[in-house]
């Protein structure tokens, strides 16, 4: 067994009750480093072609990697895997809090479920044994509900995963959630997990993660978290709400469903920065040996949330306020509580309101289909229209899908307002500013994903000097900040702290060393995370499903904007992505990975499926 692993993946089939251990070789946790590296394998080898992913074929992951539950910082993360029923492709969302590790401390590095529960079920792992239960009393229960009953039943030191009522019926924007307010949000696999009748996924733990020098690992940690980035400090101070300032006005953060200025079309956005934020918080919260905490605790609301609400994220308060012309604080955090108890993902669902505000901007909905006025800038409406999405009431029904097939449903050219690559809603990120943006959102297996930037938050001495502000040029370096990305997210690690806290690159390969006993490099990492993302894209090329995703036009520019910071700017879609496929050795037009560079990479058996 491979020192950073404990060794072992479980097999549940819910159908037959039937729960089944096997090894994990060393092989594949050296290739593949646990996580959406090792998820993307086991579901390439062993899922059927063309699957419904809310299907009885369906295989759903949660996965952990090589350094979560160690003394690497910000090893606190777990990833969960399948195919996503809003892409029709690969799928995986990551979450921070405690349940990661605690996999870990139960003894397995993941966990796979397949087939369809007859009735509501829930997994509890105690210290390696695992056993199906009854959650049948449990369905229709919110997430804050789960942890506290599992608490109660399974004591204080159980961490939970699970689902809320909107992954229970199904909504392709639900999410995973943990510890009150933590989610696996993105690709829709809330509605997977709901889709078999998994309500919940219960880990308590004892057991230590074997390391390669166990005393060097102490050490190392000790020097790692005294030597940190100092920019660790802000971002821990504020959390990612310290984002926000920076983005309005560099119009950054979406405004007006994307087709508008911040500065301009809500001069009031200072009430919804990062020291309002701060004001309404109650105390800090981290996630498991977190060496910043960006995460907090809001002060109770009387009648709009209790002591338990989490502090908004970046992403959410761009997504519910400038989206939406929110300037309400209390609102915005409103949102973002409900998200957290029904399960829902903020950045979608935010997406969905948005969309919502400009079909009756436009006159194609009214109050005679929703029920009441949702127009920009009405948080209240917001809030009420979110709650609808989360239990699929009455309008929210057709919502809860999505904004791309919500405007299919709606149609009477509401597809124009629906901003969505793939099918999954853009994160709160312009792609013309960050032009990393512009590729990943479009050329990455998961479309829409402000965490696959590619050359975004990574240490010094991560990548070669190249022109931030030109696609000239880009191709590589874009491939090594992906690789290195797709090595961390798979092994375990937050981006916050790799972007934050890690002063440089060779810090992040140390800990590789001394947890696993590798004499792994820089250039086998950037490899690994190569292979790990071209694994992800095989799953694609094997499902049918052709990359790069199209663009939305506002994305590109199209019409570019008249006004503001990125008034003019523009891109071509179709130079977006060629240098980076380039340099994967992808097709430029289909996103297929070539023999080449599949052999390359030790790939072989994907080229004999690819490329019989």
């Amino acid at each position: 067994m491979a020192h950073g692993f404990m060794g072992k993946i479980l097999w549940v089939d819910l159908a037959k009750k039937k729960i089944t251990e096997e090894p994990l070789d060393d092989k594949t946790g050296r290739e593949y480093l646990g996580g959406y590296g090792l998820g993307a394998k086991i579901l390439f080898e062993r899922q059927k072609v063309g699957v419904d992913p809310l299907g009885k074929d369906a295989i759903l992951g949660i996965t952990t990697g090589v350094l979560t539950g160690t003394d690497a910082m910000g090893g606190s993360r777990y990833v969960m895997v399948g195919k996503s029923p809003l892409t029709g492709g690969w799928g995986d969302a990551n979450s921070g809090g405690s349940v990661g590790p605690m996999l870990k401390f139960a003894g397995y590095d993941a966990v796979f479920f397949t087939g369809i529960s007859e009735k509501p079920a829930y997994l509890i792992i105690d210290n390696g044994k695992a056993e199906l239960k009854d959650a049948s009393d449990l369905w229709g229960k919110d997430t804050f509900e789960i942890q506290d009953i599992m608490e109660t039943r399974h004591g204080k030191n159980v961490e939970v995963a699970c689902i809320g009522p909107a992954g229970e019926k199904l909504s392709l924007i639900s999410a995973v959630m943990n510890n009150k307010g933590r989610a696996a949000g993105r690709s829709g696999l809330g509605a997977v997990m709901g889709s078999k009748k998994l309500k919940a996924i219960a880990v308590i733990g004892t057991i230590k993660v074997p390391v390669a020098d166990e005393s060097a690992s102490k050490a190392m940690r000790t020097r790692h978290v005294k030597n940190k980035n100092p920019r660790s400090e802000f971002i821990g101070g504020f959390g990612t709400a310290a984002l926000m300032e920076m983005s309005v006005k560099g119009d950054d953060a979406p405004c007006k469903n994307w087709k508008g200025v911040a500065t301009i079309d809500m001069p009031t956005y200072p009430s919804i920065l990062a020291g309002p934020v701060k004001e309404q918080q109650a105390r800090k919260y981290g996630c498991w040996h977190c060496p910043i905490g960006c995460g907090g605790i809001m002060k109770a609301q009387e009648g709009q949330y209790d002591d338990h609400a989490h502090k908004p994220e970046y992403e959410t308060l761009a997504m519910y306020g400038t989206n939406i012309l929110n300037d309400n604080l209390i609102d915005i955090i409103k949102a973002n509580d409900v998200c957290n108890r029904l399960g829902l993902d903020t950045i979608s669902a935010g997406a969905v309101v948005a969309f919502v505000m400009e079909c009756f901007e436009k006159g194609i909905l009214t109050k005679k289909d929703v029920g009441f006025d949702v127009k920009f800038g009405d948080g209240k409406a917001a809030v009420k229209l979110t709650e609808m999405i989360g239990k699929r009431e009455g309008f929210g029904d057709i919502l809860a899908e999505g904004v791309k097939k919500a405007a299919e449903k709606i149609g009477k050219g509401s597809e124009a307002y629906a901003i969505q690559v793939g099918g999954q809603e853009y994160p709160a990120h312009d792609s013309r500013g960050g032009l990393n943006f512009g590729i990943g959102y479009g050329a990455n297996p998961t479309p829409g994903r402000h965490t696959m930037g590619g050359e975004g938050p990574l240490p010094e001495g991560s990548l070669p000097e190249y022109n931030r502000g030109s696609l000239v040029g880009r191709g590589v370096p874009h491939k090594i900040g992906m690789s290195l990305t797709s090595a961390y997210n798979a092994a375990g690690i937050c981006m916050i702290v790799i972007g934050d806290a890690y002063v440089h690159i060779k810090d992040l390969v140390e800990a590789f060393r001394v947890i696993t006993g590798w004499d792994i490099t820089l250039e086998e990492l950037i490899k690994t995370g190569t292979r790990i993302e071209t694994m992800r894209q095989a799953f694609n090329a094997r499902e049918g499903v052709k990359t790069p995703f199209k663009h939305h036009p506002r994305m590109l520019g199209i019409p570019a904007k008249t006004v503001g910071p990125r008034a003019g700017a523009t891109l071509d879609e179709k130079e977006l992505h060629k240098e980076y496929y380039e340099a994967m050795g992808w097709d430029v037009n289909t996103g297929k990975p070539s023999k080449k560079a599949l052999l390359e990479l030790g790939m072989d058996s994907v080229a004999k499926v690819l490329w019989p």
